[in-house]
């Protein structure tokens, strides 16, 4: 078997991103089908407003949510999978040269969908569970008549075992692709025909400022996470807050604890992705005389401008969301337009706690680099 059950267990990223996304979608778009049983039994203009209120909150719900979360698991597996081709390029160079064509190589690898399919049928069972509380919170009011969560099996096909199938073939095309090459070039561990390279003076650019170019443009899928990471922290900590004037203090909870699980996996992986990727150059660096913190500096620290901007673009998307969902969704409610502003004061704390934590992260993984040693890398 090409794929061992090791490689996918490394997986364990796309399995958490997967849950998030079902969970979340799972709940709403049950709910959706349910209240939708009881619509004709709805008599009160009131009532009506809540039922349209809820129905188009679930939809933006499900839209921003499940989108963004499948997109990234996306970009998850074709990391994954880019790094198996790439670590394990002599085996499959040798299956080449064995005369196994690419895509009978390429159909072994949908294996890799079943991290995501461990993660879907875990967010599905886990929002199955939380259900019959949603239930109670969004007819807190009591508008409408009582109903529970009913099984739908198209929401499970639709949410568990289509992106099964999906990510398979994403998986299996993907594989394809990367696997067109002659087997000679992946025994020797040559990825790509090399381009012509400018010719640059030594004086141009110092060692330490050409390695953090290098970095960031041979590793742009971990520049996207860390990006992501600060994404997902600033937007998913400041709309919690936000939510507890316009939802239940339940739910502003449910989104804090996403953000912050898809936050710490995604910066952990591209944080000791990025050490992991480049230990023997750290080490190289370490021999001739580069202290650990130039180390440090050429490595991970080139992602923190990357951070920032995924800061402040989570801080935009979190205020257009809560903005369009109170100003454009909740405007019709029981006669009243609510008002909706940036609300100063969360992003400040969550600032400051992004700040702590992300430096605590990137001095983690400096001490990592601290303890990378010549002997130990040339062993692996």
């Amino acid at each position: 078997m090409v794929v061992g059950i090791k490689d996918i267990v490394k997986m364990a990223a796309i399995s958490v991103v997967s849950l998030c996304a079902v969970f979340v979608c799972a709940l709403f778009v049950n709910y959706g089908i349910d209240i939708a049983s009881v619509e004709a039994l709805i008599t009160t203009p009131e009532a009506q407003m809540m039922y349209d209120t809820q129905i188009a909150t679930s939809k933006v719900i499900v839209g921003a949510s499940g989108g963004s979360l499948a997109f990234t698991s996306v970009i998850l597996l074709i990391f994954y999978i880019k790094n198996y081709i790439d670590s394990h390029g002599k085996e499959l160079g040798i299956l080449k040269a064995l005369g196994y064509s690419e895509i009978s190589i390429a159909c072994r690898l949908w294996v890799f969908a079943l991290s995501v399919f461990v993660g879907t049928s875990l967010g599905y069972a886990v929002a199955s569970v939380y259900m019959p509380r949603l239930y109670e919170l969004q007819n807190n009011l009591s508008l409408f008549p009582e109903f529970s969560p009913k099984f739908h099996f198209e929401v499970l096909v639709i949410l568990v075992i289509l992106p099964t199938v999906f990510f398979a073939l994403i998986s299996i095309f993907y594989a394809f692709v990367k696997l067109k090459m002659p087997a000679v070039n992946m025994l020797k561990g040559i990825e790509k025909q090399p381009k012509k390279v400018k010719k640059v003076k030594v004086d141009d650019f110092s060692f330490l400022k050409d390695m953090k170019r290098n970095t960031l443009r041979s590793r742009k899928i971990l520049a996207f996470f860390a990006g992501f990471s600060a994404f997902c922290f600033s937007a998913m900590l400041q709309m919690s807050a936000s939510m507890g004037e316009y939802a239940s203090d339940e739910m502003g909870f449910i989104v804090l604890l996403i953000g912050l699980t898809l936050a710490f996996v995604t910066l952990y992986l591209s944080l000791s992705s990025v050490v992991k990727a480049n230990q023997k150059t750290i080490a190289m660096m370490k021999v001739i005389g580069y202290s650990q913190k130039e180390c440090a500096d050429s490595v991970i620290n080139c992602y923190r401008p990357i951070a920032a901007v995924g800061f402040v673009i989570g801080s935009l998307y979190q205020y257009l969301l809560m903005n369009t969902m109170v100003n454009v969704v909740f405007s019709d409610l029981l006669g009243v337009k609510p008002k909706y502003s940036f609300d100063w004061n969360s992003f400040w704390i969550t600032l400051v706690l992004f700040v702590v934590i992300y430096e605590g992260a990137m001095m983690f993984f400096s001490h990592q680099i601290k303890n990378q040693s010549v002997k130990s890398v040339m062993q692996e």
